[in-house]
C-alpha cells in the first residue's frame, strides 16, 4: 500500500508500540509513538493514577492526527501507536490526519494485559488505570476502517496479517 496511514490500538500492555514500531520498519515509513506526544498535564495525572478525560485526551488525538497527516504530506506513510480506545477517539484521529486510517486494535486477555503493565519499568501508566481503559474501549463497528488481531500472538504474524490486508485492499 502506498502512503499507508495506520493506528495500532489497544489498551496499555496491548502491545501497540512494540507491533507499530515493528510494522513501520517492515513497511519501511516512520513510527510514530503516540505516548510520546502526550502533553505533561496528562503524564502527571496518569502517572498519579487519575484517568483521562475525554477533553485531555483532545489536544493529544489531534496531535497524533497532524503527524500522522504530515508523513503523508512528505511523500511516505506511518504508523502510530495510540490507545485510540472509542469510537469518537479514532473519528477525532481521522479528522486530525484529514485522511482515512487503518485501525489495527490488539486484544489480550485481563491476565496477559495485566502481567505486561505489572513488569513494565519506567512508563507513566500505572496498573491501577487498566480497568479503566478496559471500561473505556469500544470495539470498532463495522463502518470503521479497522482489523481487530490478536496481542498474544507473536509480533511478526501481527505485521504479517496487517501487511495481508493492506495487500488485499489495494
Amino acid at each position: 500500500m502506498r502512503n499507508p496511514a495506520i493506528v495500532v490500538a489497544g489498551v496499555s500492555g496491548a502491545g501497540k508500540s512494540t507491533v507499530a514500531a515493528a510494522l513501520a520498519k517492515r513497511l519501511a515509513v516512520p513510527f510514530i509513538e503516540g505516548d510520546a506526544l502526550h502533553p505533561q498535564p496528562n503524564i502527571d495525572k496518569m502517572k498519579s493514577g487519575t484517568p483521562l478525560t475525554d477533553e485531555d485526551r483532545a489536544p493529544w488525538l489531534d496531535a497524533i492526527g497532524q503527524r500522522l497527516a504530515a508523513e503523508s504530506k512528505a511523500g511516505h506513510g506511518a504508523v502510530a501507536a495510540c490507545s485510540a480506545l472509542k469510537r469518537a477517539y479514532r473519528s477525532r484521529l481521522r479528522s486530525a490526519a484529514g485522511m482515512p486510517l487503518l485501525f489495527v486494535l490488539l486484544e489480550s486477555p485481563l491476565a496477559v494485559l495485566a502481567d505486561r503493565v505489572g513488569n513494565r519499568r519506567g512508563h507513566f501508566m500505572p496498573p491501577s488505570l487498566l480497568a479503566d481503559q478496559l471500561a473505556t474501549l469500544e470495539l470498532p463497528g463495522a463502518e470503521e476502517q479497522a482489523l481487530v488481531l490478536p496481542g498474544t500472538a507473536a509480533v511478526d504474524a501481527l505485521v504479517d496479517s496487517v501487511i495481508a490486508h493492506l495487500d488485499r485492499a489495494q
